[in-house]
């Protein structure tokens, strides 16, 4: 019997089942007239959404959405053409990872309504780095390849051909329906869009005219992204389009995984509000290029969002603007008030008074828009009327106030003293200015006190979507390592943004001291990455290379020259000089962005080309040679033989802060180890946990992770009794309480047990100042670990030292009054910028090669240079020392031992300064003896003595040579006797010289 017992029901659905199949041949021969023919052609293995909109198109007039396909990895839905209907679906996708996007609307308005069919399909299917870096060979068909050929041959004549199979490959792998059933036109057409996207460091938008349908003018908008924003992308994308009422009619979006990071290639329809077509000299062109480029800086998420551009009272760049002076008013003012000046605080000004902020942002457009007519006149305006509304600014509230006036005038101090910014570039992902540091003396002395005194050379401010960051320089030509502080957190991030400010002026002031034998001064590049909402080491990675690669091209916009002058026309250059600057790599910068960096400075015509980065392939690699441990090394063994302590032959004891798997730390072991066998490694703190040895950790255990793993894989059964491994990472969750492992060694067995968060720090606290040591190696770590609050903890009952001598191998390690109080107790110090000096030698040398030989000449030659180099590393650490000591006896321990090493640092940057700006006056002297063999005996053996190197002198850039000379002029000066040794023959010679009235 059937289930269906009432007839009468049954024939009814029978007949509507009819009705509704001849209603559904009619909306299947309207949607043929209204749509596109590439809806079908893209939707040609999805004829079941097609079926089911046929049956269902005159319901999408009265429901709100109508979902054709939902599985797993597609979603399609179709609903009626109003505004925001696109954004608002992209809102509820936004936690998904959209690898396809297509929107389709009709011709003509749904019968019975005056509103349009929009057809909005989406998938999920992104491929992971692994499976596009060990992807197989692409099955793809010799027609459909031939047909792609042809076409782009027809379509784009200048596309590389030679990257047609790389290319071609890389999109089946990504996403093999989209080659499989798309016309050799649109496959093309996606191809040359990604190849100008790479062409364009990962920035591109075009426009051109389509097909002429059914009366609609149509343009074509191809826009491609290089590493785009990880969540709200499309969203943000199309919320562009409707603010500028821009109607989308098509557009397919794909986002394919090159490997190393995603590329966003979309494909835009459209139709602008007066039905026109779009043309690219067109105001309109230019304002939506502005936008959808603005969306790498500006975070879709952001307040500054939300608050004015959503509300259209101010456009995507403003707010990208503006929330560069929220960050620079932040970092400039909380390293000294961190609660007072906090982020929320220094936003929340900002957002109360948007009278306030057009007025700051109109004074800054004045200033640098280079369409400004009689820009002085109009910046002096503008900026004058700034400056009155802050002053005459009164809510009542007298505290309130004082904060707000100190902000919003410290951001006219930014205004004022930027020379150059790349701030009206089109092609950006990231914003750099370029100031006169003289604004600090225009900031009250309460925010400069916790910095040291000297006044920078330059100081330039980068702001990204995902990070902030400066760089500081404390010369001319200056080099110092660029840094990345990733934050997990809102805690970490809020702190490091506090003390940024402070952290790489400190760090750039403590390079400077170090560089003093270079002709490179001291710099620092410090950046703060946000990478709250990060899921991933791959996403985190991911993110880290966007805010470096975005970094980097913002630094060239403004530092590339041509006669001086910011090559860019956009750029308006208040400065006019050449900036040769140098940087190295510090925390989180990797091979792939090392090589990166080179090749975009080569590209871009920067003046240093490769040599703005050291490292390199082509270079001296820090951590296979170790070239910054050989310095502490050294500095421990002279050290540790003033204290009658022979390092080769006599037992003694060490204590690590870094991995491993460092470079410093990790080569610190292996010399250590290698070089001094009665050595005892009693303890390593690094990042991800810690090992204690009370008797010294087993050597060959430590070998065999040295520079490959961490200090945690080190094999508990190799440890002595009492010794443990503490993991960071190794964590559980017990009720409310984070627990962290810990593995001991006890007279029996290896046990494990768990410690909560407290407990863990405690104990990585316990082994860094309590452990009892002949020798110790701060190799890694943030800077200032040890402060003047927490000194006391390195010296038991508050007088006996844990260590007898403490070798800084890390940055700014210990600060300047831990430092003192520690030697008045007994302990010696040597400093940073004496004992990892080395690091920097080696890589001012490795830029030398770069100016010196071509690629192949230098891997021809690379064994005998590097030899070369590592001598004169050896050497430089072994004069410094010395000195250090023989200027300690001589005074009688009156001087401490890291104020001699501050004194040699300052009498050689001294010199170093005067004969800068002599040899710069005087480039004639460049080619006179002995002026030519100073020059040449700073050059390594391999350079000097080799003719066909040599020559090469005259090519180096005037600026360079002065500094060269200055450099090696101002080490010999200090390191042979002191300019004042030889004072009273010089003299004596100069008198002679005279000739006196009474001769």
């Amino acid at each position: 019997m059937s289930l269906v017992e009432d007839v009468t029901i049954f024939r009814k659905i029978q007949g509507e089942l009819k009705k509704q199949g001849q209603k559904a041949m009619e909306n299947l021969d309207w949607l043929c007239v209204n749509i596109h023919p590439y809806f079908f052609i893209t939707m040609k293995e999805q004829t079941d959404a097609i079926v089911n909109l046929a049956y269902r198109l005159h319901d999408v007039n009265h429901e709100r959405k109508i979902t054709l396909t939902d599985r797993g990895k597609m979603l399609t839905v179709a609903c009626l053409d109003i505004p925001g209907s696109l954004y608002g679906t992209l809102k509820t996708l936004q936690e998904r990872e959209i690898s396809y996007a297509e929107l389709t609307h009709s011709y003509e308005s749904l019968p019975k309504t005056d509103k349009q069919l929009e057809i909005q399909r989406f998938e999920f299917d992104r491929k992971s780095h692994d499976e596009i870096t060990d992807r197989g060979e692409a099955k793809v068909s010799k027609e459909t390849r031939k047909a792609v050929l042809g076409a782009m041959k027809r379509l784009y004549p200048d596309f590389n051909l030679k990257k047609l199979d790389e290319y071609l490959c890389l999109l089946w792998c990504n996403n093999e329906s989209y080659v499989r059933i798309s016309p050799s036109d649109r496959i093309a057409r996606v191809l040359w869009l990604y190849e100008q996207g790479k062409r364009h460091d990962g920035l591109y938008l075009d426009v051109e005219r389509a097909e002429y349908i059914g009366h609609h003018k149509e343009s074509r908008l191809l826009f491609s992204v290089g590493n785009p924003p990880q969540k709200g992308f499309m969203t943000q994308v199309s919320e562009v389009f409707q603010r500028l009422d821009i109607g989308v009619r098509r557009s397919y979006s794909l986002i394919i995984n090159t490997g190393i990071h995603p590329y966003f290639l979309g494909t835009f329809y459209v139709t602008p509000g007066d039905g026109e077509f779009m043309e690219k000299d067109s105001d309109l062109f230019q304002r939506l290029q502005t936008e959808l480029y603005n969306t790498q800086i500006l975070s879709f998420f952001s307040n500054t969002y939300t608050d004015f551009v959503s509300k259209q009272m101010m456009t995507g760049e403003e707010a990208s603007l503006t929330n560069a002076f929220i960050e620079f008013c932040h970092t400039s003012l909380a390293h000294t008030h961190p609660d007072r000046f906090a982020l929320e605080t220094v936003k929340s000004a900002f957002h109360s008074h948007l009278h306030i902020v057009l007025m700051l942002i109109k004074a800054f457009q004045k200033r640098f828009d280079p369409d400004t007519h009689d820009r002085e006149c109009a910046y002096g305006k503008a900026i004058n009327e700034a400056q009155k509304a802050i002053d005459i600014y009164n809510t009542g509230y007298r505290y309130l106030d004082e904060i707000r006036k100190t902000i919003f005038r410290t951001c006219i101090s930014f205004i004022r003293h930027t020379v150059k910014t790349n701030f009206f570039v089109p092609e950006k992902h990231a914003l750099s200015f370029r100031l006169n540091p003289a604004y600090l003396s225009e900031l009250s002395p309460e925010f400069t006190s916790d910095l040291p005194q000297e006044t920078p050379f330059r100081i330039t401010f980068l702001y990204s979507r995902y990070g902030v960051g400066y760089h500081i320089g404390f010369s001319d030509i200056a080099r110092g390592g660029w840094r990345t502080i990733i934050c997990k957190n809102p805690d970490e991030y809020i702190t490091n943004t506090n003390s940024l400010f402070r952290e790489v002026f400190v760090l750039a002031h403590t390079q400077h001291l170090k560089n003093k034998d270079i002709y490179e001064g001291g710099s620092k590049l410090t950046v703060v990455l946000d990478a709250q909402d990060c899921k991933s080491k791959d996403s985190v990675t991911q993110r880290l290379y966007k805010l470096q690669y975005a970094f980097i091209n913002a630094f060239l916009d403004i530092f590339v020259t041509e006669g001086g002058k910011a090559k860019n026309q956009r750029v308006i250059d208040y400065y006019k000089e050449d900036e040769p600057i140098e940087l190295g790599p510090d925390e989180n910068m990797h091979d792939l962005m090392i090589e990166h960096i080179a090749r975009q400075s080569v590209k871009r015509e920067y003046i240093l080309g490769t040599g703005i980065i050291s490292s390199k392939h082509a270079g001296i690699k820090h951590k296979e040679y170790g070239v910054t441990s050989r310095g502490v090394i050294k500095f421990a063994e002279i050290g540790m033989r003033e204290l009658s302590v022979d390092m080769y032959r006599d037992i003694f004891t060490v204590k690590i802060t870094g991995g491993t798997n460092g470079d410093v730390a990790g080569n610190c072991i292996r010399f250590l180890i290698e070089r001094f066998p009665k050595v005892k490694i009693k303890c390593i703190v690094a990042g991800s946990g810690a090992l204690y040895d009370p008797e010294g950790a087993d050597t060959e255990e430590l070998l065999r992770l040295v520079l490959k793993r961490d200090v945690i894989d080190f094999n508990p059964d190799m440890l002595h009794g009492g010794g443990f491994i503490l993991f960071r990472k190794e964590r559980k969750q017990e009720g409310s309480r984070e627990l962290y492992m810990k593995v001991s060694r006890t007279p029996s067995n290896i046990e494990e047990s768990w410690v909560t968060e407290d407990e863990l720090n405690s104990q990585l606290d316990d082994l860094i100042f309590s452990v009892p040591v002949d020798l110790f190696l701060p190799c890694g770590g943030r800077p200032e670990t040890i402060d003047i609050n927490n000194w006391q903890r390195l010296f038991q009952n508050n007088s006996v030292p844990t260590s007898r001598i403490i070798i800084e191998g890390a940055n700014s390690y210990i600060t300047p009054e831990a430092r003192e109080e520690i030697q008045r107790r007994g302990m010696v110090v040597l400093r940073d910028a004496s004992a990892n000096k080395c690091g920097v030698i080696s890589s001012s040398y490795e830029i030398i090669a770069n100016l010196f030989m071509t690629e192949k000449e230098f891997f021809s030659n690379k064994d005998a240079y590097v030899k070369d180099v590592l001598n004169i590393l050896d050497k430089r650490a072994e004069d410094e020392a010395n000195l250090i000591f023989m200027r300690y006896r001589k005074n009688e321990g009156r001087l401490l031992y890291t104020q001699i090493s501050h004194s040699i640092s300052k009498e050689i940057n001294d010199h170093y300064t005067k004969l800068f700006a002599f040899f710069q006056e005087r480039p004639d002297l460049m080619n006179q003896s002995p002026f030519k063999r100073v020059l040449l005996d700073h050059l390594p053996a391999f350079i000097r003595d080799n003719p066909r190197y040599r020559t090469r002198v005259k090519r180096l850039p005037q600026k360079i040579k002065s500094a060269i000379m200055a450099s090696e002029i101002a080490s010999l000066i200090v390191y042979r006797g002191g300019w004042d040794a030889d004072f009273e023959s010089r003299l004596t010679g100069y008198l002679r010289s005279l000739k006196f009235n009474s001769a």
